[in-house]
C-alpha cells in the first residue's frame, strides 16, 4: 500500500535511488520537514496516520500515540514489552501505551542515518505498508534529510557477547569495518525458503540496494491460528509473502530469490537501532528473530566491559535507563 503524502516534497525527490554522498556521517540528522501518511495495521487492521517531526539535536528516535494522553516512548531496548510477533514499545506503567511493528520503520531510520525525530501514531501499530521498509524511505526521501549541529555518536562493541534460545542464537562482536555488519542465516522446513544465507556491511547504500524492499512473510497453515488469536486482520499478499510449502502464494513472487533471509537482516537492522545510536560490531546470528535481537542488546548492556560509547565524553543518558 502506498502512502498517502500530507506534506509538500522537497524540489527533488530520490525514492530508493541513494542521494549523492555529499557529506561524511559524522554530524547528526533530523528530517527537513514533517510529513505524514496513512496505512493499515498489519494487526488490528485499523486505519492509522503516521506522522514523523523533525527534532532537535541529541533528542534521539523517540514515539508517542497521539490518540492517547500517555508518556512519551523512546526508542530504545529495555522501552521493548513484546516481541512474539514483532517489535512493540510500551510503558510497563500504562498498558494501554504501547505501539506494535515500529521494527521496519525503525530499519529505515537506520538505513537513511536519520537520528532526531518524533513519531506521532494515532494508534497501537505503525502501519504496514507492503510488508517492507520501502514506503518509509520514500517518506523520508519526501521530507528530507538535514545535518544538525551536533557530533554523531556510535557504540563500539569491544568482546563478544552472545545469547541463544532452543537452537538459535545471536551475536554482537568487535568488528574491524566501522559500520554494522550483519550475517545471519534461516533454515525452515518450507520447501520455497529452506536454507539461506546473507551478509552485508550497513551503508545508506546498501541498505536502499540491498535490504528496504523485502518484504515479511508468514507460512499459510499460521495465518488460521492468528485470526484466531485475533492478529493480522490487516495482513493480505499486498503486505506479506504467504508461503504454503513449496508455493510462493503472492501473484507477483518474489522480489528476489533470497527475499526471506535479506527481509530477516533488515529486521535486524530496525531492532539493533533500539541501542540508542549506530552500532560499529558484527552481528552474527542463525534463526533468530525479535526476541533474541532484543535479549543480545540487554545482554550488552549489561556488561559495561563489552562496548564503549564513542565520542567517550558524551552522555550516555540516551541508551542507559
Amino acid at each position: 500500500m502506498e502512502p498517502m503524502i500530507r506534506s509538500a516534497p522537497p524540489e527533488s525527490v530520490s525514492g530508493l535511488t541513494p542521494p549523492p554522498a555529499t557529506r561524511p556521517l559524522a554530524v547528526q540528522h533530523t528530517l527537513h520537514h514533517a510529513i505524514s501518511c496513512v496505512g493499515t495495521g498489519l494487526h488490528t487492521g485499523a486505519c492509522i496516520t503516521l506522522t514523523l517531526q523533525p527534532a532537535p539535536a541529541g533528542h534521539g528516535i523517540v514515539f508517542k500515540r497521539s490518540d492517547l494522553n500517555a508518556a512519551l516512548l523512546p526508542a530504545r531496548f529495555d522501552y521493548v514489552v513484546d516481541t512474539r510477533l514483532s517489535t512493540v514499545l510500551g510503558d510497563v506503567n500504562n498498558p494501554t501505551n504501547r505501539i506494535a511493528t515500529v521494527e521496519h520503520l525503525m530499519a529505515a531510520l537506520n538505513g537513511c542515518g536519520i537520528d532526531n525525530v518524533l513519531v506521532l501514531v494515532n494508534g497501537p501499530e505503525i502501519p504496514v505498508f507492503d510488508g517492507s521498509a520501502a514506503d518509509f524511505v520514500f517518506l523520508m526521501d519526501c521530507a528530507g534529510r538535514v545535518a544538525q549541529d551536533a557530533v554523531r555518536h556510535r557504540i563500539d562493541v569491544l568482546r563478544t557477547v552472545r545469547v541463544e534460545q532452543n537452537g538459535a542464537f545471536v551475536e554482537l562482536s568487535p568488528a574491524p569495518v566501522q559500520n554494522l555488519h550483519l550475517a545471519l542465516s534461516i533454515d525452515f522446513p518450507a520447501e520455497a525458503i529452506g536454507k539461506q544465507t546473507f551478509s552485508t556491511e550497513l551503508t545508506p547504500a546498501t541498505f536502499r540496494s540491498e535490504l528496504a524492499r523485502n518484504r515479511t512473510f508468514t507460512l499459510r497453515h499460521e495465518i488460521e491460528a492468528l485470526h484466531k488469536a485475533g492478529l493480522a486482520r490487516g495482513g493480505s499478499l499486498d503486505n506479506a509473502i504467504v508461503v504454503d510449502g513449496d508455493q510462493i502464494l503472492n501473484p507477483s513472487g518474489l522480489r528476489c530469490p533470497d527475499e526471506f533471509i535479506r527481509h530477516k537482516v533488515m529486521d535486524a537492522v530496525g531492532d539493533l537501532y533500539l541501542a540508542g545510536a549506530p552500532l560499529r560490531a558484527r552481528f552474527t546470528g542463525h534463526r533468530s528473530g525479535h526476541c533474541l535481537n532484543n535479549k543480545v542488546l540487554r545482554a550488552l548492556f549489561a556488561d559495561p566491559s563489552a562496548w564503549r560509547y564513542v565520542p567517550a565524553h558524551a552522555s550516555f543518558s540516551r541508551v542507559a535507563a
